[in-house]
């Protein structure tokens, strides 16, 4: 009977432990882009694990009211002082920011040699110059609160996909901006990681792979596990990275693709 007991009180013990190191209990924090997709299911495990999350995208959905912990606001992210406004606000509201979640993103596809430039453009000031933008605008709160800066990439940022060059390239500047700006803030307490999902359950890629199932077949040829990845997988691994669990990863990837970047040949 004591040994019995002394196991309850240890699994206990672990339990309670593994708790306390993944909880987000307190925390305030920005994911942008979460109105739908993998920035939706972002802000639904941050807000699970006990985080405020403010879901900052050009749309708001109607179940981003607050009355579920996840607030939405109406936000061009590519739009420096419409940001900082908003950033104004919740900063206000809270008296601090604990991390910021940089998911907005968008894409075009065309071969590079007839690439719009308009649409390369498009494409740096979204994908690139606004996370960095976000990262130094949010700067002075995290060093507050010793905080934490997410970037999702991609598995664009290591592999070559054909007619989408651009998004390539900016995705592998966002993994760059991450080990730079872990670098350079570490001092300060701040954390800066990145996620990079593989091929994710998303409406926008449902409808894709209905009208290329070959497309489809190739993508699951590529995964390890023979799935797509769910969106919650991503928002498990952010959870992991803003946790106290991940106090000592800084200017770190994660890979959430099924093992696509270790496939062999």
């Amino acid at each position: 009977m004591q040994l019995q007991f002394e196991a309850q009180s240890m699994e206990q013990h672990a339990t309670d432990s593994s708790k306390r190191l993944f909880a987000l209990e307190g925390q305030v924090g920005i994911v942008t882009g979460a109105s739908r997709g993998i920035g939706y299911a972002i802000a639904q495990v941050l807000r699970d694990a006990g985080a405020v999350v403010y879901d900052l995208s050009r749309h708001v959905v109607a179940d981003h009211d607050g009355t579920n912990g996840i607030y939405g606001i109406s936000c061009d992210v590519s739009d420096e002082e419409q940001f900082a406004r908003v950033l104004q606000q919740i900063v206000q509201s809270h008296g601090k920011l604990n991390f910021l979640v940089n998911n907005a993103g968008v894409s075009y596809k065309e071969r590079a040699e007839n690439f719009p430039l308009e649409q390369y453009r498009r494409i740096a000031k979204v994908d690139l110059e606004a996370p960095f933008r976000l990262c130094q605008l949010c700067y002075p709160y995290l060093k507050q609160s010793c905080g934490a800066v997410v970037n999702i990439t991609s598995m664009g940022a290591y592999m070559g996909f054909s007619g989408v060059a651009p998004y390539c390239a900016m995705k592998s500047g966002l993994s760059g901006l991450t080990r730079a700006l872990a670098e350079e803030w570490s001092a300060e307490g701040i954390r800066v990681n990145s996620v990079s999902p593989g091929w994710v359950e998303t409406e926008m890629n449902h409808h894709m792979f209905e009208q290329n199932p070959q497309r489809r077949q190739q993508a699951l040829a590529k995964s390890m596990t023979g799935k797509f990845v769910h969106p919650e997988d991503i928002g498990c691994a952010v959870q992991f990275l803003l946790s106290a669990a991940a106090r000592s990863i800084t200017g770190q990837d994660i890979s959430v693709d099924g093992g696509a970047r270790s496939h062999g040949y």
